[in-house]
């Protein structure tokens, strides 16, 4: 598939941009990233009556992977309960149910509170065994959800007859809504609390102390007694904290159904990798969204037919579903046990950092905000051990282990040929590595034949991006940075492009 990439929630506001930094400011709180986890930091931080400024690179706040979501707004753990509660125990499981919950009740208050129309509805989740996975996988959740004291159903069928292969698990109380109007409306919200928004401002450099220091690329600075760093995925957080998160893309489709054909609910199977769906609401038909088909960012070179199975597996479970409207996809932070890093960072004084989505960035960044407003207030959390960046994991140390030397191998193409011999070879419309000595070049050739010959050396630790030909991007294997096709950022942890080569 050539055609480009959209997803369902785009929307122009004019809310969303906001003015460049131009001069130095000074202030209690910097927040550094305009998604769900930095707007909700400065509203709550704006509304304890702090003086925050927010700075986001791109040129409009919620333009990055909040953009790129399916929108679940899930409390049940994409890694189950069951497997967090053999790596951290009951207690921890337990807070976890609890937090993600009250994530969606504080989304949904905020919305009623704030006058946010955004399409926030409650709605059921299921739990699904997919046609080859059996009911091995519900049973073992099921007994971790019944010693738990989680609340939950077990039905013969679940509202999509087809998905299931045998008996569900129902929860209730789930969400979903419409991302980017919560998060316009959440942005008017900051601003009439006082707070600053400067977009198309990058932050190339973050020092903590007694005021903490933040240095953007344009030149003007950001002082202040704190600083929130709600990136995605923090770049300037040295060697320890990279080797708890792994970079995965996950991909999705939208295909028009009639108004009603499928219950609005949240639909998860056991395949793995494994497949979530929902409804879109819309005036003429509605939009059901399926995802899945994840693998580790920069690691395929497939994603046109990823999404083409993504489609067939939608039409094969819901025949109603007609015609292709978006396909994307977007990057999600894994961490050895499922839960966020949330708290302050192990690298500077008066640091917080909202990292490690695990696939739950909605609810992820909400908790992790109020979180991390509440440690900067100074106010005792008991979710502060639960979510800790600095929290040792010795059950999850194979998973650990197994992505962290996944990350080593990929130094290794260092040493390998290039996806062609010559620059000539490169399709227009089309990137490919290129090795030029002892070095790689990443080369993309445009529509016009116009070259464009780059170092393939990622800025941030030095790893060998890929092309990816379903978002034309330069991904990174290593770190999840991801690169436009003539080498701007597109997603960090790098914070410079890709250098032009010399030749």
């Amino acid at each position: 598939m050539s055609e480009p990439t959209s997803s369902p929630w785009s929307i122009t506001a004019p809310s969303r941009r906001g003015d460049p930094l131009t001069q130095d400011r000074h202030c209690d709180v910097c927040v550094i990233g305009g998604g769900i986890a930095g707007l909700t930091s400065a509203y709550l931080l704006a509304e304890a009556g702090l003086s925050v400024v927010l700075l986001e690179a791109n040129e409009v706040v919620a333009g990055g992977e909040t953009e790129f979501t399916t929108a679940h707004l899930a409390w049940v753990l994409d890694d189950r309960f069951s497997r967090l509660k053999s790596i951290r125990g009951a207690d921890v499981a337990k807070a976890a149910a609890d937090s993600h919950r009250a994530a969606i009740d504080f989304i949904e208050s905020v919305a009623a509170k704030e006058s946010i129309a955004c399409d926030f509805e409650r709605v059921d989740g299921y739990l699904v065994p997919g046609p080859n996975a059996g009911t091995s996988a519900i049973d073992k959740e099921e007994g971790a959800l019944r010693a738990l004291g989680i609340p939950y159903e077990r039905l013969p069928r679940c509202p999509i007859p087809a998905l299931a292969a045998g008996d569900c698990l129902r929860f209730a109380d789930q969400g979903q809504f419409h991302p980017l109007k919560y998060l316009t409306g959440l942005t008017e919200a900051v601003r009439r609390k006082g707070g600053t928004l400067h977009t198309g401002t990058r932050v190339v450099r973050i020092t903590g102390g007694s005021p903490c220091r933040v240095e953007t690329d344009g030149g003007p600075a950001v002082t202040a007694s704190s600083v929130v760093i709600a990136t995605g995925t923090p770049f300037d957080a040295g060697v320890t904290l990279h080797t708890k998160l792994a970079a995965y893309t996950t991909y999705a489709v939208g295909l028009d159904v009639p108004n009603g054909a499928v219950p609005h609910a949240l639909y998860w199977d056991t395949e793995d990798p494994y497949h979530y769906v929902r409804v879109m609401p819309g005036p003429g038909k509605d939009l059901l969204i399926a995802g899945g088909e994840d693998h580790k960012t920069g690691q395929a070179d497939d994603q046109g037919e990823r999404w083409d199975r993504l489609v067939a597996w939608a039409r094969n479970k819901v025949p109603e579903a007609g015609e292709l409207k978006h396909r994307w996809s977007g990057q999600v932070f894994e961490t050895p046990d499922g839960l966020g890093l949330i708290g302050p960072a192990p690298w500077g004084d008066n640091l917080f950092v909202i990292t490690g989505d695990s696939g739950m960035g909605l609810t992820h960044g909400t908790l992790g905000a109020r979180l991390v407003t509440n440690l900067i207030r100074g106010d005792a959390d008991p979710l502060a051990g639960v979510y800790s960046p600095t929290r040792w994991m010795p059950g999850a140390l194979l998973t650990y282990l197994g992505e962290n030397l996944n990350l080593a191998a990929q130094f290794g193409d260092w040493l390998t040929g290039g996806d062609v011999s010559a620059v000539e070879d490169i399709p227009p419309g089309h990137g490919a590595i290129v090795r030029s000595g002892l070095s790689k070049l990443a080369v993309y050739r445009s529509p016009d034949g116009t070259v464009t010959k780059l170092s393939a050396a990622c800025p941030h630790m030095g790893g060998v991006v890929r092309w990816n030909p379903g978002e034309k991007s330069w991904d990174c294997p290593c770190h999840g940075s991801r690169f436009t096709c003539t080498g701007d950022v597109l997603h960090g942890p790098a914070v410079q492009p890709l250098r032009l080569a010399d030749s």
